[in-house]
């Protein structure tokens, strides 16, 4: 491991960068390839470790549907066994004679009345169906509008459609080489004022310990005024870089992950979006290059610009 000491000698290691130095303290990566900590809470309860609102706008959209019509299938479903239990001869224009017929019977009107349509055809008769009747649609007002909440939190929130190459690269370049990883936006928004900062941890070993120490990776350019088409991020290998001398073993030995943060204004919205990622080493591919992802159309109007060619590379000899 002497490459780590030519590391130590020709890069700055920093300190301010919100992960601790104890490697054997951390497990896996630093951060998930979709941008999220990868870290799990303890020592205290599940409720208390959870927001609520938070998950019901992050999660996948399959998942948020279904847990609605969980939530409205469950609910109906308890309020139509207390109507069951308390006595169908309360609902008024139930006649079915089966103990099934009357709990569905039951169950519709619940929906009904969880969400205040009242066909008409069941209505509650005697003090205490009438009050569970009135509780429910209390709480059918109170479930839409937090779903309608929800709803819009989903659609309102601003997000940045960006999606990244799912290697990095060392590539030729100039003299030299260079690490490079590339991004895109997919969406037809229009994202202005993009800014990046990478940062690499690299675990050493140190008077027979393991300890972290990150890098921040200087970029040929880390902020552009319009983010229309594809972003190659450059970081050119140069003697104050970590990766000065790796080769392409220690890329795949080295326990290591680049963390790339990229913030920008999205005009629609008018609010920052931001957008994080990360490559651990054995990601990189060494030696290749990026293919281009945009090309001229055929009337020469307008600029075509290929999101699927996003992880299309080529191998290159350096």
């Amino acid at each position: 491991m002497a490459f780590l000491k030519k590391i130590n000698s020709k890069a700055k290691a920093q300190s301010n960068t919100g992960f601790g130095t104890n490697a054997s303290s951390y497990g896996g990566r630093y951060i998930t390839k979709n941008g999220n900590a990868n870290v799990r809470k303890s020592g205290i309860t599940f409720l208390e470790s959870i927001s609520w609102y938070h998950t019901m706008l992050a999660i996948p959209r399959w998942k948020f549907f279904f847990i609605i019509i969980l939530f409205y299938f469950l609910v109906n479903c308890g309020f139509a066994s207390l109507y069951y239990f308390i006595g169908v001869e309360h609902l008024k224009g139930i006649e079915a004679t089966s103990k099934w017929d009357q709990f569905g019977q039951a169950f519709f009107f619940s929906i009904q009345t969880y969400t205040t349509v009242g066909y008409g055809h069941i209505s509650p008769s005697g003090f205490l169906t009438s009050l569970v009747a009135s509780v429910e649609a209390l709480f059918g007002l109170l479930s839409f509008a937090i779903a309608t909440g929800l709803f819009y939190g989903r659609f309102s929130k601003p997000k940045a459609h960006i999606l990244f190459s799912d290697n990095a690269l060392i590539t030729p370049y100039k003299d030299g080489t260079a690490l490079m990883m590339r991004l895109t936006p997919f969406k037809n928004t229009h994202l202005t004022d993009a800014e990046v900062k990478i940062t690499v941890g690299i675990q050493f070993e140190e008077n027979n310990s393991v300890t972290n120490k990150f890098y921040f990776l200087d970029l040929e350019m880390s902020y552009i005024n319009s983010l229309n088409l594809s972003w190659t991020l450059v970081h050119p290998i140069t003697e104050s870089s970590p990766f000065y001398g790796f080769t392409e073993n220690d890329f795949k030995i080295t326990k290591g992950e680049i963390m790339v943060y990229l913030k920008a204004f999205d005009d629609m919205f008018s609010n920052t979006v931001v957008k994080r990622t990360s490559y651990t080493l054995d990601e990189v591919v060494y030696g290749a290059k990026f293919d281009l992802m945009y090309t001229r159309s055929q009337d020469d109007t307008k600029t075509i610009l290929h999101v699927d060619k996003l992880n299309s590379f080529v191998k290159v000899e350096l």
